[in-house]
């Protein structure tokens, strides 16, 4: 079993994660990569890209400020209603989510509730502080944005982002222009976005500085289906969990043609079966640690007609975790910036005039990053990073055997080679045994040692990182083994 110290220790050691400014004591919300880190944070989002820009030949990547006025947060609700509800102690003025005092106690979810709901049920639980023991004070409500100044006066007050989101509705009637007057239009980004956590915890699962990978699909209701090919999925059993399960460890396989049976529309389908298709093909993530699960609608932002989050199950943070959500945001988005710009976000598409409707597919990237070291952290005789050979920061280890005889030399030469197509790590410190520890513990999938052998044409070894299994290979046949 992963425990939390268990990942965190060795995302540390092998240069994965790690609290930012440890130098200052630490700075609770931030995480800072690594270098093995930042390789396989770019090779998750290379595979993002590829999978849902993939959909559509109309999907975009796009990239936009992360500074925004307060007119447009205001239009978009986060200035009225971005908030989460603190609580206080009393006595020693330690601040908390409330929804979080209440799992703590009873181990399910509390979202969605109100201030006078979370004083009753903090009252009849009997909770108290869980610093000092004092008592909690009234709920109320704190917005998670950060404020900043802009310009030398003050006077043009301004947000970090709270959401990549609000850019791309921002961008919409331009890139609607630029990219002839096509729906749906599907625009991606990839970036950071700003939340004023009260209480950040579980590493790099809670943040107040995180990124974030969405797609934003802009579309007319009444056709968007139309061109989809929702027969390739139709028969595809999908992963779901439905409102009244949530707190439950499981989930059912349900026939993508019997969710639209459902009422879930087929344009809201189709995308589930990409997002699952991602994690576990691509990220192979067990099918039993993965899940869609509804939220009802007190528990969605008012604007979310239907709302599925992903949620993989998790050892280090205790069982299914949130990475993303599939939500259908009507025209709620484009409606409210309308309003607050008085410029029109309507278009003209196939004969009608309408405000697009946005379907969003969002992930967050730190989280997912955890995840997969979560899932494939092994810890026995040796410890293992079993991450998906796509997704590891390095493809292969290249070491001499021993450091003479012209094996290094030979080593050198092969790394070179392999580097043109590959990331290459190359070693010839410590024992051949000691090398291979330090490749399996940053997830390397192959280790290729060069001995005496290689030297007179015979090959070299490949060792392959799950099974230890060690094979001869020709030279001229290594970047096929390899691929």
């Amino acid at each position: 079993m992963a425990s939390y110290d268990d990942v965190m220790s060795l995302s540390v050691r092998r240069g994965f994660l790690w609290p930012a400014v440890d130098l200052y004591g630490g700075f609770a919300g931030f995480y800072d990569y690594g270098h093995n880190g930042v390789l396989m944070r770019r090779r998750w989002e290379d595979l993002w890209i590829e999978t849902f820009l993939g959909l559509s030949d109309d999907y975009h990547l796009i990239d936009t400020t992360t500074i925004l006025p307060e007119p447009a947060l205001k239009a978009s609700g986060h200035v009225d209603h971005f908030t989460d509800i603190l609580v206080t102690c009393t006595r020693c003025g330690e601040s908390y989510r409330g929804d979080q005092l209440l799992e703590a106690a009873t181990h399910e979810e509390h979202e969605g509730l109100t201030p006078a709901e979370i004083d009753a049920r903090i009252r009849d639980l009997k909770i108290r502080c869980p610093n000092c023991k004092g008592e909690l004070g009234p709920a109320r409500p704190f917005n998670m944005m950060f404020p900043l100044e802009v310009g030398p006066t003050g006077k043009d007050r301004a947000y970090l982002r709270p959401e990549t989101a609000q850019g791309v509705y921002l961008n919409f009637k331009r890139e609607f222009e630029a990219l002839r007057r096509r729906l749906p239009l599907g625009l991606a980004i990839i970036g950071r976005a700003y939340r004023n956590e009260i209480s950040p915890r579980q590493g790099a699962y809670r943040m107040r500085e995180f990124l974030q990978a969405e797609l934003q699909i802009f579309f007319d209701p009444a056709t968007f289906a139309d061109g989809l090919r929702f027969d390739a999925v139709a028969s595809t059993p999908i992963r779901i969990a439905w409102a009244t399960e949530k707190n439950q460890p499981g989930a059912h396989d349900i026939a993508a043609k019997d969710l639209v049976a459902r009422d879930l529309p087929p344009w809201y389908v189709y995308p589930l079966a990409a997002v699952q298709r991602f994690y576990l093909d691509g990220l192979q993530v067990p099918r039993d640690a993965f899940r869609f699960a509804e939220l009802d609608e007190k528990e969605r932002a008012f604007y979310n007609k239907i709302h599925f989050d992903i949620q993989v199950k998790q050892e280090s943070l205790g069982g299914f975790k949130e990475v993303g959500g599939v939500h259908y945001r009507t025209d709620h988005d484009l409606k409210g910036h309308e309003a607050m710009s008085h410029l029109k976000q309507s278009v003209t598409f196939g004969g009608s005039k309408l405000i697009p409707h946005v379907l969003e597919l969002s992930f967050g990237v730190d989280r997912n990053i955890w995840t997969l070291l979560d899932l494939s952290y092994s810890k026995g005789e040796r410890v293992v990073l079993r991450l998906p050979p796509r997704i590891a920061p390095v493809t292969v280890g290249v070491f001499p055997l021993v450091n003479k005889d012209g094996l290094p030399e030979k080593a050198e030469a092969l790394h070179a080679n392999l580097r043109k197509r590959l990331t290459v790590s190359y070693d010839e410190s410590g024992s051949i045994g000691r090398r291979y520890a330090r490749m399996d513990e940053i997830g390397t999938p192959f280790s290729v040692t060069v001995d005496h052998e290689t030297l007179e044409g015979k090959g070299v070894t490949v060792r392959e990182r799950d099974s230890q299994k060690q094979i001869r290979v020709k030279e001229a046949d290594l970047t096929k083994t390899l691929d």
